[in-house]
């Protein structure tokens, strides 16, 4: 699954220098929180055995995103496209 930031972000800026893909980005037409793009997150597959920004974040609030199911397979044919590797 891709992961996403819940409304509970406080805008620490931590998550976002973690990411690989550069997946992560500041939300400033909405909630004013940082946002994930579910078509660049890989859950750091590639990089890294977890996710890093998870792993970062003070108040834990970086999910799975229920409605983006993706298997550890799709992650790294996602990484693949991305990388082209």
């Amino acid at each position: 699954m891709a992961l996403k930031i819940t409304a509970e972000c406080i805008n620490c800026d931590i998550c976002e220098p973690e990411c690989p893909n550069d997946a992560i980005s500041y939300d400033q037409k909405g909630q004013k929180t940082y946002v994930i793009n579910p078509d660049l997150c890989t859950e750091c597959v590639g990089f890294y055995d977890e996710p890093t920004c998870d792993k970062v974040c003070p108040i834990d609030c970086i999910i799975k995103d229920p409605d983006r199911p993706e298997s550890p397979d799709d992650l790294m044919a996602k990484y693949k496209r991305i990388w082209g590797r």
